[in-house]
């Protein structure tokens, strides 16, 4: 027998029982999304190399590292995604969605980076995205953060902690940056090697550093927001107040710079302690210059993402309850031939009635399927065999209560489950 082929490295399949805690996060999302307006675009997961080294940066840590680059038969070079913004913007660019318009979007699906693969961090990782174009005051920044605030609790996530930032504009940026430079220079010999390499392509990125070795340099480095212009101060200080006045918990954390070159202004993390070094869980903020930098008119945006994987890792540790996927009916044919046509001719009408139904194929004893129904988590299983046929009925028992088992006519068991399961008739 040949080795059994493996799944890639850092690239994990994701399981039925896995997929309901899932499935309740995606649920979720989808409503509260769609509670504040926004609506679903889908896009690629290849895109041209070009676009992404020119919206996250030549000189950052994914472009240089981390994607999967290959050239297709064409000579032209593709990379699998390895984040959503830039792919949100092309496309918008593309189908002329953002130009004079206001535009809430939102994605899900697979991510690719080239890491070392450890809990909480894979090579092939899912991401929900959401992208407000259009709209360059801090109210939508507010608004996001409410958004992602409704859903922790919707689904009912403790601990996460708000973080917030501002990056100010590019030209002030730009200034701050000169005088981190020439900081870091001066304590050359304490940076470790990554630092080092940082310093003179993208030294914002020092202050992101977790070696603890580094945590004293860091804690006295200039501060950017002594540096930020006056527009972007008032722009993060309208951010605050309002979400003071929503009564939103956060810390500003004046270290958080984000790894992707295109951010301004506001930057921000929802973190958790619950999840070792992985710990942030949903983040985004600001890129008002990346639509003109992709070739499209000037367009403010705003956006986050948050990693399925971490917050379901967290729902997890929490008990958030997943997804019922169960059946609530299981139809047991106790026979063959008319006895099976009739079995499945009823889980249809279920069905139709609006009823989940697992109907059992395959033949087996009455104890055997009996207990297939126990384990699938059904409420109540039908039995019809030849008496319940002759007689056009069908045998009800309840799985989950002490209640006799009685029989009830094949046209009215679909409105009489269906009030006993959904508090409701059939139409």
């Amino acid at each position: 027998m040949s080795k059994a082929i493996q799944a890639i490295r850092g690239m994990n399949d994701l399981l039925p029982e896995t997929l309901l805690l899932w499935q309740r996060i995606e649920r979720a999302a989808e409503s509260v999304l769609g509670a504040y307006g926004y609506r679903e675009i889908r896009f690629p997961i290849i895109e041209k190399t070009e676009l992404y080294k020119r919206s996250i940066g030549e000189v950052t840590d994914i472009v240089e590292k981390e994607m999967y680059t290959f050239e297709d038969r064409n000579g032209d070079s593709l990379t699998l995604r390895p984040e959503g913004t830039a792919g949100c913007v092309r496309a918008g660019v593309e189908n002329g969605l953002l130009h004079n318009q206001v535009q809430r979007l939102w994605y899900a699906g697979p991510m690719f980076r080239h890491e070392r693969p450890q809990k909480g961090r894979y090579r092939q990782f899912h991401q929900i995205g959401v992208e407000a174009f259009g709209i360059g005051t801090p109210d939508i920044d507010a608004e996001l953060i409410l958004l992602t605030a409704r859903l922790w609790r919707q689904l009912g996530i403790r601990d996460l902690e708000l973080q917030i930032n501002s990056l100010g504009t590019p030209a002030a940026r730009a200034r701050y940056r000169e005088v981190l430079i020439e900081y870091l220079r001066d304590h050359h010999a304490t940076l470790d090697e990554d630092s080092r390499r940082r310093l003179e392509t993208n030294p914002l990125r020092v202050l992101d550093s977790k070696n603890p070795a580094m945590q004293t340099l860091i804690a006295a480095a200039p501060n950017l927001h002594e540096h930020l212009d006056e527009a972007s101060h008032r722009h993060f200080e309208q951010l605050c107040a309002t979400l003071q006045a929503a009564a939103i918990p956060y810390r500003i954390n004046p270290r958080l710079v984000r790894g992707l070159d295109y951010y301004t202004r506001t930057v921000f993390e929802w973190v958790t302690t619950h999840l070792g070094a992985q710990g942030t869980v949903c983040a985004g903020g600001r890129y008002d210059g990346l639509v003109e930098q992709l070739g499209g008119q000037s367009t403010p945006a705003v956006g986050f993402a948050l990693g399925l994987e971490r917050l379901a890792e967290l729902a997890s540790l929490q008990q958030v309850a997943g997804a019922d996927n169960s059946p609530q009916v299981y139809v047991a044919p106790l026979g063959e031939g008319n006895i099976v046509q009739q079995a499945l001719l009823l889980a249809e009408q279920l069905r139709d009635v609006g009823l989940r139904v697992e109907l059992h194929c395959g033949g087996g004893s009455l104890k055997s399927q009996l207990k297939r129904a126990d384990r699938s988590g059904a409420q109540y299983a039908l039995l019809l065999g030849d008496s319940e046929l002759a007689a056009a009925q069908v045998s009800v028992k309840n799985l989950r209560a002490d209640e006799a088992q009685h029989t009830l006519g094949l046209a009215a068991a679909p409105a009489f489950l269906r009030s006993r399961l959904l508090g409701g008739v059939a139409e």
